[in-house]
């Protein structure tokens, strides 16, 4: 296999076939939030700040928490219509986050997160787990450090536009990052799925 192959299959952004979706929207595989719940307890008010279709919300929804589902792009699912990096009125948010936002903005939305979330309170996202290289991020792993990081053993699909029926197979592996509010430990790594 060619590197430039190689690349492409594991969804180089910079060497992928396909550009990438419209606002960076791919859709978590309903599984990945099952997953989280089976090892993860939350707050009964969760937000969800990138819902996208619907695939987080429904599986909180459907396990008894209180949802509350905004989106910068209302999709096929009712949700508010709400920017939520663009949030600069900072109240504390009274609940956990639970998202997987769009990747190439998953930085700012760590931090705009862990700053308006009470101490105590969580923040669980969905991403590549090579959100843990950069030197952009060390600086924020340093100052926001997760407390746990559930890397998910076997492949879990993001799915481009929610198109899940395109996309059998992952190429990429996943993991829930977690963070709490006020926590200064160290990251302990676990294994799902």
């Amino acid at each position: 296999m060619s590197n430039l192959s190689m690349l492409r299959q594991v969804g180089s952004s910079a060497h992928a076939l396909e550009k990438r979706a419209d606002y960076d929207f791919y859709a978590t595989e309903p599984k990945a939030t099952e997953l989280l719940l089976e090892v993860e307890k939350f707050n009964k008010k969760v937000w969800e700040c990138a819902c996208g279709n619907g695939h987080i919300s429904e599986v909180l929804f459907n396990n008894g928490y209180e949802v509350k589902s905004t989106d910068l792009i209302v999709r096929d699912y009712p949700c508010q219509q709400f920017d939520f990096l663009g949030l600069t009125n900072v109240k504390l948010w009274d609940g956990d986050i639970i998202t997987n936002p769009p990747y190439k903005l998953s930085t700012e939305f760590v931090y705009k997160a862990m700053n308006i979330l009470q101490d105590g309170s969580k923040l669980a996202m969905f991403l590549p787990i090579q959100f843990l290289e950069s030197k952009t991020r060390k600086e924020l792993f340093k100052q926001f450090p997760p407390t746990k990081l559930y890397v998910s053993s076997s492949r879990l699909v993001c799915a481009r536009n929610g198109e899940f029926e395109k996309y059998l197979t992952a190429v990429k592996c996943y993991a829930w990052f977690i963070w709490q509010q006020g926590y200064s430990g160290p990251t302990i790594i676990k294994w799902i799925n």
